[in-house]
């Protein structure tokens, strides 16, 4: 079962994202538990992307589609904002205090850690970026 929305790249869309999610979830039967932990996911991908793959006041769109394949979902994010691979970005040091850590990395470093494979391809100037997470519950 696939399940797919289009967002402007406007942080308001987040809402009408979290809406598309908490729906999708119902209808592919996943639990609360994994759906709390796929919006934090999302929210941090989707607003890296608004906030930071495009220059000035472009308007474009962010592709999301949640597949449902045997026990794991895919959640594909495709925008044609600045190319970016953050499966190349380096985790943080979350040792050190909040004070002597470099701003930024966070959200990247959470998402890889919450899902169970990420990876990037840069396709026909646009950035596809694949979250897979096995459903356990």
């Amino acid at each position: 079962m696939q399940k797919t929305l289009r967002i402007k790249n406007d942080i308001h869309e987040l809402s009408t994202m979290n809406q598309f999610l908490e729906e999708a979830g119902e209808e592919l039967g996943l639990s609360t538990a994994f759906m709390m932990s796929l919006n934090l996911v999302m929210e941090e991908a989707v607003s890296n992307i608004i906030f930071y793959a495009y220059k000035g006041d472009v308007e474009d769109a962010v592709d999301i589609s949640l597949v449902k394949e045997g026990g794991e979902l895919i959640v594909t994010l495709i925008d044609h904002g600045i190319a970016f691979d953050p499966t190349l970005r380096k985790d943080p040091d979350i040792t050190l205090s909040a004070e002597d850590r470099p701003i930024g990395g966070l959200g990247i470093f959470l998402i890889k850690k919450i899902m169970d494979e990420v990876s990037y391809q840069r396709v026909e100037e646009r950035n596809v970026f694949v979250m897979k997470k096995k459903i356990t519950e």
